[in-house]
């Protein structure tokens, strides 16, 4: 029953979105980290901005969301390019083990799953994560802790990773500038 209305609702919002979709900031900036060629993964993907970006650059890319309007609209953009956009629980159905050479993961929080994600990662891959955390400036992003990150917890959530670049500047300095209420995370899995 959650399941459903978690769908519904975020069906909702992707039939009512106007901008087509942007890869995540922390993929864009740490783009030259990724491989001329492998698997990757955009998990919970909504509409595939991030998926997109790893199709351009030759990667065969799987793309998974809960939502069917998200999965839809991502297929009628990928036309051509080596997506495969799934209609995927990712909670339910995690990702399988040593299967990707990167995994994107973008204002999606379950910690429980963070395991699986990095265990997904084939040796050598990497992990591009970015979700919203518990230091804000403003009211952006999830109204509840549950999914929003403490200090450094993305950091934790991945302890067996090789950081690559992380970033949270939480409410240091002016405020009005820099990367605010989110995380993230750049980690590679061990050779």
């Amino acid at each position: 029953m959650i399941e459903n209305e978690l769908r519904d609702k975020w069906d909702r919002r992707y039939e009512q979105a106007q901008s087509p979709p942007c890869a995540l900031e922390v993929l864009v900036e740490n783009s030259h980290l990724l491989p001329a060629r492998g698997t990757a993964l955009d998990l919970a993907c909504g509409l595939g901005g991030s998926g997109l970006l790893l199709a351009e650059r030759g990667l065969q890319t799987w793309a998974w969301d809960l939502s069917p309007v998200a999965i839809e609209a991502l297929e009628r953009r990928a036309a051509g390019l080596p997506l495969n956009a799934e209609t995927r629980d990712v909670i339910h159905s995690p990702p399988e083990p040593g299967r990707f050479d990167v995994i994107c993961v973008g204002h999606f929080l379950d910690r429980e799953l963070c395991k699986h994600i990095a265990a997904a990662l084939k040796p050598g891959g990497l992990l591009f994560y970015q979700t919203f955390s518990l230091e804000r400036v403003d009211e952006t992003g999830p109204g509840t802790a549950r999914y929003r990150l403490a200090t450094n917890e993305l950091l934790e959530l991945f302890p067996d990773l090789m950081v690559r670049f992380y970033r949270d500047e939480g409410c240091a300095g002016d405020r009005s500038r820099g990367f605010r209420n989110r995380a993230q995370l750049v980690a590679e899995q061990p050779s």
